[in-house]
């Protein structure tokens, strides 16, 4: 009889731990769900917010304060859906980890030119108007002239977008090794083999691990039809992270759902 309730004991407790661990799945499971169709769940107000991966620490970078201003860009509410500049909702809303609230400015604002609109916003608020300068199709430069006018800095930049594209980023922008990535920089290529169109998304964080060395980056980008710009969520990370690894020695990186050679990372 002893032996018998020890065991039945024992299937109790079992019993009592498969439970357990259904139910921990299944919370588990829900909240990653939840996590992958919402976004900016933990509703942070700035990109600066978003905590880094456990071992890492952010990069300290000295690029007169534009690493601050990528990081201090806000975050629209949880939940927020990335639109199109003509008003409807953007398709593969499963990438969106948080949308960037900045507005966009054209039908014409489309990846490369969302890259472009960050740098150039960023002069624009430090004053550093004779610096906002970018190249067309045709290796032309064109230079703001606008100074401190709003409207006039809008319309430049309206300008520019039917001007630029991917090819004059690549063309204008100089190379930099993944090992030594940093907050700004753009991967960055022009129509390729296999691509019709180029694509192009900025870094707008990088943390460190202090032992290793190695780095991760946030993601942002536009992109075709003009829509919101948006923190990348990296679906390969169970936990729906906005961090994506760099693999600092390989010939190509990886980021899905786009991957880039050893040559198309660029900077300002």
């Amino acid at each position: 009889m002893k032996t018998g309730k020890k065991r039945n004991r024992v299937w109790i407790w079992l019993g009592i731990a498969l439970t357990s661990l259904v139910l921990i799945a299944a919370i588990g499971g829900s909240y990653l769900l939840y996590a992958r169709h919402t976004s900016n769940v933990h509703n942070y107000k700035t990109i600066g917010e978003i905590p880094v991966p456990a071992g890492y620490e952010r990069l300290n970078t000295d690029q007169s304060g534009y690493s601050e201003f990528l990081r201090s860009l806000p975050l629209k509410p949880k939940g927020t859906e990335v639109k199109l500049f003509t008003g409807g909702r953007a398709h593969l809303q499963i990438l969106n980890y948080a949308v960037v609230d900045l507005p966009i400015l054209s039908n014409w604002e489309q990846c490369a030119d969302a890259c472009m609109h960050m740098r150039a916003e960023f002069l624009f608020r430090k004053g550093r108007f004779n610096d906002i300068k970018f190249e067309d199709v045709n290796r032309e430069v064109m230079a703001y002239s606008g100074g401190s006018s709003r409207q006039a800095f809008e319309k430049y930049l309206r300008k520019v977008y039917g001007m630029a594209s991917t090819y004059s980023l690549v063309h204008e922008m100089k190379k930099r090794k993944f090992k030594d990535v940093q907050v700004g920089d753009v991967f960055v290529y022009a129509a390729r083999p296999g691509h019709r169109y180029g694509h192009a998304i900025m870094v707008v964080d990088v943390a460190v691990n202090p032992k290793t060395g190695e780095r991760m980056c946030i993601l942002a980008e536009g992109a075709t039809p003009a829509r919101d710009i948006h923190v990348i969520l990296n679906v390969r990370n169970p936990l729906s992270s906005a961090w994506f690894k760099i693999d600092q020695d390989a010939d190509v990186q990886f980021l899905f759902p786009f991957h880039f050679y050893s040559d198309e990372l660029r900077h300002f």
